[in-house]
């Protein structure tokens, strides 16, 4: 105490500094009224499941009733309490960061908007919406539904709640309501048992019928306060007034503790009596630290390393505490960080490191980076809710893998793993007889002057030459319809191909009329298709394409090739021969004629015409003659590098036959199947662990979704190609990596017909197994179940070899028919079955199993009865529509792509870990449906950085949880770590991380490398005040700021906002704190979020320079406009949360052009109207392809319909030469107005401004129209009356 008291009389005598504190704050909040924390919590999570949101919904009704005090802070921890019920702990701290973010606000208000829209009925809580037709009262509905009917359905948002029992077919009722009011709960449920009847399909819509009087406060963005050059004059000089309006209160206990190592928290504590004098000695060392001289050159040079060393020195603990502060306050911490002194070890280590960093991250010293588990986190591009949206995809993953029983590193190993569908392309196979060949490179005589050695493709030619070599590495084929208009087109395609001498081998197949009364005199195709053979056989198949060309060419431009014209050509070219005996019905020249057709179907490869080179089909969009034929040479040109590589390397030599070589490539299958191959696919939750299984119907009915796919996965049985059960102790030991379930009616023939085919399939592989799931078409009972009970009893009583055959005779249409006869289905046990207990089990009368996978059909993998669908490794193939072909073929190409993209690559994870294989393969299916469902994103990163003892911060994870991966690479002297530093801060309280911060610092600094003070404005929860309220909001606060420098306040925020200061007395431009009494308070305000988009026109692939778009509403079509720039072309339309139409304006661009695609919407691509939904504060990008309308092929945009004779350079031209009109001859149009553009920035400029305003206003007589951009003028000159 002596001491101390010793301390502040020393301190009183030699102080001359009588200055208070100053401080500069800054907030931002929203256009739109405060939305409720329980509407913003429901969006949460909503997205992680709608069973999640009606689930709250149901349980928000206890909130209300629930006993605290009644203040915020109880409120909300009731609310989180309902909310959490089923959340981890990791998703409840996303959950009260996204709730501190305000993230979901904009999800509510676009809600609001939309109801607002709907032009909600005066002095109702809440309203309904059936069809169009509105009402406040829940007895009227019955009217509106028996009418809905006959009015169109409504358009229903991909954010749209609507409840899990709806009927699709009934009609829709749309409920505008709050949830939490008791209003809403007595209507919900009414609506409920309504939806669950099949009466309705109800949706939810938030609207909050008296909106809060508050503003959302937001964060997630930084504020700068930047030293000003004073090298000219930019200070106004005029007197601030009426500053008490908006002074932001600030805390004594708000400024930092520690000063030049006294903790004055603890102090202040220890002796309350002396806080007047601590409070005196606090500002002098505030002062006296806050110093600003410039600093010598010789002390910028290692500033860099001594930050980083200042930081490394700090406890682990507190090293991110650290740089935050040394590099949001550097100005003033510089001259103190100049004393340290730099370990030749930490030098040593940094600079090791560096090589590393720019050989594979290719970082330059001084750039920044950041992973997550691998991802590279764009600091830059990245805004905070992209973030969240990264860290709540990879808590998903992990707590999955988690719940599997894949835990620490082996999770990470998995977590790595790169198995996203793959883009390459699927090929068939072109070595079928049914494809006719007009030519062969390497045996065709025309070709003998070319080289045959495969070695030619490694000898240097110039770039775009096609090498000439006597091998087929390039098959051409076309799949045909003789009659099809776009026939000949082809055929002269690949005739010009062959008589130009292309290294191409071109095959044909005609597919034609296969039916056997239908004979070459009656249809045209048959006709062409029998004359091919004829002269084929006569000559060979060269000649043959010639005659076919020949035909061709007696079809007149327009015209369908048609019998006459191939008898003319057969008699004129072979006059001896009866036309009867080739075209006829006893015609010998049939070949391949159903060939053909079998092989055009059995491939899959998609509507007629059909080209494909190597085995891979061509869009329909590159089938055009003129793009065929470059697509084809780039396709050469493309694939001579594939073969140079496979040379060099020694897989393909000059012994090999070159066309087994590229048909044993990986991605060539027996059929192309595009509901395999689409990339939009759907995949089951199989991260559940439970006990339940479907043979307790009762208790499977109350299970959630995710709960009923483990039950029905804890109860299966599998088929395997060697017949042992992986649930039989004597398995063949090996992990299958793939896992069919078959789902059908096998009491039906395309049931069975499904399964057989898969059991077929399952012959030729040793990794796959099967298993089946029963979807009855009608509701089951002794007689409709028999198949389904017989195969379940199977695989419940038998082994798997005695199953796998018995149901394989079940599969059979004779077996079903024999026991639809009447016979005994143990007539058809095979050998080694233990009849007695099958018999048993078979008769037994509990169908629970039947019932279970109805409902899970039904619910889970929304199927309608009797649909079949094929689950492959979690992954919903289906439903498969009447009819569809789903064979053996299609079975191989799944099992392909599982293999390639993900199955073979988990398989050799999983098989490290040592689980038994039966659970090995059981994971294998788990891991692979978890992580293929992930969106498809950037590869992760593989880092290994080799040192890091001196020169990294490390932040060890809780041991036994499940951890992030988190590495920073930064400079902590630059904007970034500014950034970086509270970011890392915030995430360390959110997610249990193993966290490496590696120092990347530049060497001989010339310049201050930080010339401002930074605030990152993020909380990791709401916070509240000593009573129990919510606080204020988030702000930005620069406290015991210098006093000297002049600054000026920059926001830093997501690139979509667009910000504006609302309210300050003060020059933001021009803040000299030694004029400021107390505090600058800051307050701006989120104007827009922009809707950005780029435009092309389709015909000729260009910006549609000028063309212009509106948004609107259904109420208001036209609230803004834009225009298309000619770079890229780029437009942005200014909007608020909400639903709104994208049109063309009115006028000439709406003459002109016609939508015809877009994309990034939220309107099916085939909608008349463009809708986009703005729901969040993230960047929303669109693509829009417009096209000229028919008789407008010709229209300038920009051309205002003048002759063209009569502007522009000839009449400037005469202008010149004639000197124009007189003076007295040019009357001034009472119409015409001056515009002025300015811009102006900071209060000086803004008087320049208003002098030179007034100045015009006295010196001309025409109107005037001043322009001015408001995003950079100041609230003061915005308020000012004189200017309205």
């Amino acid at each position: 105490m002596g001491i101390l008291i010793a301390v502040l009389g020393v301190w009183f005598s030699s102080s001359l500094v009588k200055a208070d504190s100053k401080a500069v704050t800054t907030s931002l909040t929203t256009k739109w009224s405060s939305t409720p924390l329980l509407l913003e919590t429901s969006e949460f999570l909503s997205e992680e499941g709608q069973e999640k949101f009606w689930n709250f919904v149901e349980a928000s009704e206890s909130i209300k009733t629930a006993e605290h005090d009644g203040s915020d802070y109880s409120s909300y921890q009731e609310m989180l309490k309902v909310a959490c019920q089923t959340l981890s702990p990791l998703q409840q701290n996303l959950l009260k960061f996204s709730l501190s973010l305000r993230s979901y606000s904009a999800a509510v208000q676009a809600f609001q908007q939309i109801a607002a829209d709907e032009s909600p009925p005066e002095g109702c809580t809440l309203f309904f919406v059936v069809h169009g037709e509105k009402t406040c009262e829940f007895d009227s509905l019955g009217k509106l539904l028996q009418a809905a009917s006959d009015r169109p359905k409504p358009f229903l948002f991909k954010g749209d709640h609507k409840y899990p029992a709806s009927n699709p077919e009934s009609p829709v009722v749309i409920l505008y309501a709050e949830i939490g009011s008791e209003e809403f709960y007595r209507h919900h449920r009414r609506l409920v048992s309504k939806a669950e009847a099949g009466e309705i399909t109800y949706v939810l819509r938030h609207y909050i019928a008296n909106p809060s009087k508050e503003k959302v406060y937001l964060s997630g963005y930084g504020v700068e306060l930047a030293i000003k050059s004073t090298e000219y004059k930019a200070k106004d000089d005029t007197q601030v007034k009426g500053t008490d309006v908006n002074a932001t209160v600030i805390d004594e206990d708000d400024p930092i503790d520690e000063v030049q190592g006294f903790l004055f928290g603890k102090l202040r504590q220890l002796y309350p009596d002396l806080s007047e004098e601590l409070k005196e000695l606090r500002k002098h060392l505030v002062e006296s630290t806050n110093e600003m001289a410039p600093l010598k050159v010789w002390q910028l040079q290692d500033l860099s390393f001594q930050t980083a060393a200042r930081i490394l020195t700090a406890p682990p603990v507190d090293a991110l505490m650290v740089m935050k502060d040394l590099s949001q306050n550097f100005p003033t911490k510089a001259r103190a960080i100049t004393k340290t002194v730099v370990s030749s070890e930490l030098r040593a280590e940094i600079e090791e490191n560096q090589k590393y960093f720019k050989g594979t991250l290719g970082l330059q010293p001084g750039d920044s980076a950041l992973f997550i588990n691998g991802l590279l986190i764009d600091l830059d591009t990245q805004d905070i809710f992209s973030l969240i949206d990264v860290l709540r995809n990879e808590a998903r993953v992990m707590e999955g893998l988690h719940s599997l029983g894949i835990e620490g590193i082996s999770l990470h190993n998995v977590l790595k793993l790169n198995i996203q569908p793959s883009d390459s392309d699927y090929a068939v196979d072109i070595r079928s007889p049914a494809i006719s060949w007009i030519n062969n490179l390497e045996v065709d005589s025309r070709y003998n002057s070319w080289p045959s050695s495969v070695q030619e493709l490694l000898r240097p030619t110039f770039p775009g030459v096609i090498r000439q070599i006597r091998k087929n590495f390039h098959n051409f084929v076309l799949i045909v319809d003789p009659t099809h208009d776009t026939t000949a087109e082809l055929l002269n395609v690949a005739e010009m191909f062959f008589s130009n001498h292309i290294p191409l081998r071109i095959g044909l197949a005609f597919v034609v009329n296969d039916a056997e009364d239908v004979d070459g005199l009656q249809d045209a195709g048959v006709a062409l298709l029998r004359t091919y053979n004829y002269v084929a056989q006569e000559m060979d198949n060269n000649y043959a394409f010639q005659t076919v060309m020949s035909i061709y060419n007696k079809v007149k431009t327009g015209d369908q090739l048609k019998v006459e014209h191939v008898v003319s050509v057969l008699e004129k070219q072979y006059p001896y021969v009866e036309v009867n005996s080739v075209l006829g019905i006893d015609s010998a020249y049939d070949q391949n004629r159903k060939a053909a057709r079998a092989y055009y179907e059995q491939t899959g490869v998609g509507p007629l015409p059909v080209v494909l080179f190597n085995g891979m089909p061509f869009q329909k969009d590159q089938l055009d003659p003129d793009d065929l034929e470059t697509v084809t040479m780039h396709k050469i040109l493309e694939t001579t590098s594939i073969f140079q590589r496979a040379v060099y390397l020694g897989e393909l030599s000059n012994d090999q036959d070159v066309v087994e070589y590229i048909m044993n490539q990986p991605n060539v299958v027996p059929r192309i199947n595009s509901r395999i191959l689409r990339s939009d696919r759907e995949y089951l939750d199989l991260t559940g662990m439970n006990n339940h299984f479907v043979d307790d119907f009762a208790r499977f009915t109350t299970l959630d979704s995710k709960d009923k796919t483990a039950a029905v996965a804890n109860s299966m049985t599998y088929l395997t190609k060697k017949g042992m059960s992986s649930k039989e102790i004597y398995d063949d030991s090996f992990v299958r990596p793939v896992t069919f379930w078959i789902v059908g009616d096998f009491d039906k023939p395309s049931g069975r017909q499904l399964l057989y085919d898969a059991i077929k399939h399952q012959k030729s592989s040793n990794n796959v197994r099967i298993s089946m799931i029963n979807n009855p078409s009608e509701e089951p009972n002794s007689q409709n179940t028999i198949v389904a009970k017989a195969i379940w009893a199977a695989l419940q009583t038998q082994t798997s070899n005695n199953a796998k055959n018995f149901i394989t005779k079940m599969a059979k249409e004779e077996t079903v028919k024999a026991l639809e006869a009447g016979a005994d289905i143990l007539e058809f046990a095979v050998g080694g079955m233990d009849t007695n207990i099958f018999k048993e089990a078979f008769e037994s009368p509990k169908v629970d199993f039947v019932l279970s996978h109805a409902v899970y059909c039904r619910d889970v993998l929304k199927l309608k009865k009797g649909q079949r669908a094929v689950i492959s490794n979690g992954r919903i193939i289906g439903p498969l529509e009447d009819g569809e072909m789903f064979n053996q073929d299609d079975f191989h190409l799944l099992e392909n792509i599982i293999l390639k993209t993900s199955g073979q690559k988990i398989k050799s994870q999983i098989q490290q870990l040592g689980f038994e294989e039966d659970l090995a393969s059981d994971l294998v299916m788990k891991v692979d449906a978890l992580l293929s469902a992930q969106p498809k994103g950037e590869a992760r990163i593989e880092y290994h950085f080799f040192e890091e003892r001196y020169s990294a911060v490390k932040l060890r994870p809780k041991e036994g949880e499940t951890y992030f991966d988190v590495v920073a690479i930064v400079d902590p002297v630059t904007r970034d770590a500014q950034r970086l530093a509270p970011l890392l801060l915030v995430l360390n309280q959110l997610i249990n991380m193993n966290l490496r911060v590696f120092m990347n610092c530049q060497s001989k600094l010339s310049d201050m490398p930080l010339k401002s003070f930074y605030r990152y404005v993020l909380e990791p929860e709401i916070s509240f005040t000593a009573e129990n309220n919510f606080a204020p909001g988030p702000i930005a606060k620069f406290l015991d700021m210098p006093q000297s420098p002049l600054f000026t306040l920059n926001l830093n925020t997501p690139e979509s906002w667009m910000v504006e200061s609302v309210r300050t007395p003060y020059d933001l431009d021009n803040i000299f704190l030694e004029e400021v009494d107390g505090v600058v308070a800051a307050e701006y305000e989120l104007e827009y979020l922009l809707l950005e988009g780029h435009c092309y026109d389709i015909t000729t692939g260009q910006p549609p320079r000028g063309l212009q778009f509106t948004l609107g509403t259904s109420s208001s079509p036209v609230i803004v406009d834009t225009i298309v720039m000619a770079n890229l072309g780029y437009f942005q339309l200014k909007a608020n949360p909400g639903a709104w139409t994208l049109r063309l304006r009115k006028g000439r661009s709406e003459d002109i052009y016609r939508i015809y695609s877009h994309d990034g919407t939220d309107s099916p691509p085939e909608a008349n109207e463009v809708i986009v939904v703005l729901n969040n504060f993230k960047s929303k990008i669109i693509k829009v392809k417009v096209q000229k309308k028919f008789d407008m092929m010709n229209e300038d945009l920009l051309s205002d319909g003048t002759n063209e004779n009569e502007s522009g350079f000839w009449e400037s031209l005469k202008w010149g030469f004639t000197g124009g009109q007189k003076n007295e001859d040019v009357k001034q149009d009472k119409d015409d107005v001056l515009n002025i553009f300015s811009v102006a920035s900071g209060h000086l400029y803004e008087r320049f401004l208003r002098i030179m305003m007034l100045s015009v206003l006295k010196h001309t007589k025409t109107p005037l129209k001043f322009w001015f951009l408001k995003n950079y003028l100041s609230p003061t000159f915005k308020r000012n009356k004189e200017l309205r």
